[in-house]
């Protein structure tokens, strides 16, 4: 480099176009988070602790959250059906090649009547050893599963007449899958990304926590939005367990050599806020893999609750139950979790035409209910199911009508709780009206949210421990909507 051309300032925009050239854009973000975090995280000391060899027990007052991100945009009008006579008539008319026959929908009782009748898509009866009659439609019917109907972002309610006319403002860059997903995951519509409600609720509820030995935000799928707080920096595990850095070692092996000197660069002092910054989070995430990997490594005392499934989404949940097992080893009394799978965005092969039981999505809710239900399963061995509420989220909804065999980016979607501590059984908030260019629909079938992503997120927060004073810290938000408690989670 010509030193009469150098500046500072030239030598930032040269780091921070390099990490942009090699992460994404909202990765960006979060690895900028993690410079002003530099330290939050207690360092974990030596790890020698000893593996748990079976379910334990957790403390009386933990709890845990899990976020299951369904990456492409879930048609959710295929997730939940009217099968009353009149209106799965209007539901067939207007979904045309994607409708769902009447005979293989699962019919569920909702506790509180909605004036007509429901059935679920039929892989969503799938446990996990394949077998029908179980998986998500029984926990529905058991009580410890409940539909959140048509949520969606929103940066104020708003009518038809007012999306027609401009009057009230809508979520940034609506429709799309990059910005809906952050604005999904940040319960903020209207601003610019800076931080997500997992990470504001980990910021705010950290405190809950004595002696954490790693962070209590822990995501099985790498940098996500969900996650970035200020101070609680998320931590990414693999689904083998802890990642480590390829040729490490320990002893007088090359390896081994390699580890020491790197070591000791690490810990020297430096001036530069960068290298400073790497230093120090390298540092902690070699110690976090090194007390990890004592815990969760050897079997997995929930290995029967998953056998035979090994989809991404499977072996996600299958070792956040290991370490929802392990939170007493780590000081955790509260835990979030993100988990992820993709595939939703299917503007075509979503069903194989002539029998639309079949086809991509089917296979993706086949997916969701074996995975979620070895998921209930295996927290219900450790006596965990009152403590750990997982639910769905999602880009966006879908067109109500099809485009030949898929279907297209919508707006409004139903979504999952799932847990112990769920009022199970039943359906909350409002089904849309199922009429193309209906009272809710803004084209095609694009539902308008009747509930804001804002008070389906501030009703887990309330059950995580946020009280309401404190609930505008991670909703910013939730003062522009009626309902901060959905009442779908009880103690």
């Amino acid at each position: 480099m010509n030193p009469k051309t150098f500046s500072p300032d030239l030598s930032r925009r040269h780091f921070l176009s390099g990490c942009c050239a090699s992460v994404t854009g909202m990765g960006m973000l979060s690895a900028l988070a993690q410079l002003r975090m530099i330290g939050a995280v207690a360092s974990p000391g030596n790890g020698s602790l000893v593996q748990p060899t079976a379910a334990a027990a957790p403390q009386s007052d933990f709890k845990a959250l899990v976020c299951i991100f369904l990456f492409g945009g879930n048609d959710a009008n295929n997730l939940i059906v009217p099968t009353d006579a009149s209106t799965y008539a209007a539901y067939a008319l207007g979904r045309g090649a994607l409708a769902l026959p009447q005979a293989s929908l699962l019919g569920i009782s909702p506790k509180t009547s909605t004036g007509g009748t429901w059935g679920l898509h039929p892989s969503l009866g799938i446990n996990p050893d394949g077998s029908a009659n179980g998986g998500l439609k029984g926990l529905f019917d058991q009580g410890k599963l409940a539909v959140m109907a048509n949520v969606g972002s929103l940066a104020y309610p708003i009518t038809q007449a007012q999306f027609q006319s401009g009057s009230v403002p809508v979520p940034l860059q609506l429709f799309s899958h990059a910005d809906q997903q952050v604005e999904w995951q940040s319960s903020v519509s209207d601003k610019a990304f800076s931080t997500g409600w997992g990470g504001r609720l980990a910021d705010l509820t950290n405190a809950f926590n004595s002696n954490n030995r790693v962070s209590m935000s822990i995501s099985l799928s790498g940098q996500n939005s969900f996650q970035v707080g200020k101070s609680v920096s998320q931590y990414a595990v693999g689904t083998s367990g802890a990642l480590a850095l390829t040729g490490s070692g320990t002893g007088t092996s090359t390896n081994g050599l390699r580890t020491s000197a790197m070591n000791d660069l690490l810990v020297q002092q430096n001036p530069n806020l960068f290298e400073a910054a790497f230093g120090g989070i390298t540092t902690n995430a070699l110690n976090n893999s090194a007390l990890l990997s004592s815990i969760v490594t050897g079997a997995s005392p929930f290995q029967t609750y998953f056998n035979g499934l090994n989809s991404s989404l499977s072996q996600q949940l299958h070792m956040i139950a290991r370490l929802v097992n392990a939170q007493s080893q780590l000081g955790l009394k509260r835990q979030v979790f993100f988990a992820s799978t993709g595939g939703f965005d299917l503007h075509q092969a979503e069903v194989t035409l002539g029998n639309t039981t079949n086809g991509a999505h089917a296979g993706l809710f086949r997916d969701l209910s074996q995975s979620m239900t070895a998921f209930y399963n295996a927290v219900s061995s450790m006596g965990a199911q009152n403590q750990v509420t997982a639910f769905t989220a999602s880009d966006f909804g879908r067109t109500y009508n099809t485009n030949g065999d898929g279907s297209d980016h919508g707006w409004g979607s139903h979504h999952l709780v799932m847990g112990g501590a769920v009022n199970g059984g039943d359906i909350y908030g409002r089904m849309p009206n199922f009429a193309i260019n209906g009272p809710d629909d803004t084209g095609r079938g694009r539902w308008i949210p009747t509930t804001s992503v804002d008070e389906y997120s501030a009703t887990m927060a309330k059950w995580f421990g946020v009280s309401a004073t404190d609930l505008p810290t991670v909703l910013p938000n939730i003062g522009r909507f009626a309902k901060p408690d959905l009442g779908f989670m009880g103690a």
